[in-house]
């Protein structure tokens, strides 16, 4: 046999056995609702939780990066709040029980949410069917789950089979089962407008509750959003009222394009108009 027969053989070998090694990791991934129990299981969060942190966007024209200091409210496992205050915008985003509602400016501009207000949907739903069904919802087939390799380091997949990144997943830590990445959109997907992937860095323990420090965005693969936490309080005290939704109805007036509900295509205009608003404040 001559020498580069050899080496061929060798090659091929080497191939088959790697083949047969990830066939043989992938047959003994956990399930993928077993993946999201024991990612909230290592969460541990406590019943409410105090956000402050800095906002960061990048490649907004000629301002550059914008800044904005941020406070979120958590009250698990149904409900949310954002705050931001500055000299450029003011906004509020809630989400109690499945409705949201957005306030800019003093007026309410939005029944929805943006794309870029899911990514804190795997740390506020803390329940594994909430969670589950939340993230079927955003097109994360929970059933599928997979081994893979994420920055040279082994990763849980949920909702894909490694290497196919082509349709929503999530990422979590294989030794922690703490989220890694969410792909909300694949990357081939039609609409590259709204391909956004979510990175989460720097997990810290405050009580025995875990939340990432740093959360990265990046859109088509560039950097455009950075979320930097300053401080993380476990047991704050908040009223209720704050995410009462019909109650904020009442007290901010709807922007004259909100109209009453006329069917599906009047929920995606103003789904539309709204991403639209945002792009103008924040980009």
């Amino acid at each position: 046999m001559q020498p580069y027969q050899k080496k061929t053989i060798g090659i091929l070998l080497f191939l088959a056995n790697l083949a047969w090694y990830t066939a043989q990791a992938n047959a003994y991934v956990l399930q993928g609702p077993h993946l999201l129990e024991l990612m909230i299981q290592n969460s541990r969060k406590s019943q409410r939780l105090l956000i402050s942190q800095k906002l960061i966007l990048y490649h907004t024209g000629q301002k550059g990066e914008v800044e904005f200091n941020e406070t979120l409210k958590y009250v698990f496992p149904e409900a949310f709040r954002s705050d931001i205050v500055a000299e450029s915008v003011q906004r509020i985003h809630v989400l109690s029980k499945g409705a949201a509602l957005t306030v800019m400016d003093g007026k309410a501009v939005a029944e929805s949410e943006t794309i870029y207000d899911r990514y804190k949907d795997i740390i506020l739903y803390n329940s594994r069917a909430l969670l589950a069904a939340r993230l079927s919802g955003q097109g994360v087939d929970v059933t599928v789950s997979s081994l893979g390799r994420f920055q040279g380091k082994l990763a849980y997949v949920v909702g894909a089979q490694y290497p196919d990144e082509t349709v929503p997943q999530i990422w979590l830590n294989k030794d922690t089962f703490r989220p890694l990445r969410w792909l909300l959109t694949g990357k081939v997907d039609k609409n590259r407008e709204d391909s956004l992937e979510v990175r989460y860095f720097d997990w810290q323990q405050s009580n025995k509750t875990w939340y990432p420090m740093r959360i990265e965005f990046y859109k088509n693969d560039i950097l455009v959003r950075e979320i930097k936490v300053h401080s993380v309080e476990t047991a704050p005290s908040f009223p209720e009222s704050l995410f009462d939704i019909d109650r904020l109805k009442s007290t901010y007036r709807p922007d004259i394009t909100m109209l009453p509900d006329q069917g599906d295509k009047k929920e995606l205009d103003e789904v539309k108009k709204t991403i639209e608003e945002f792009k103008k404040i924040y980009e």
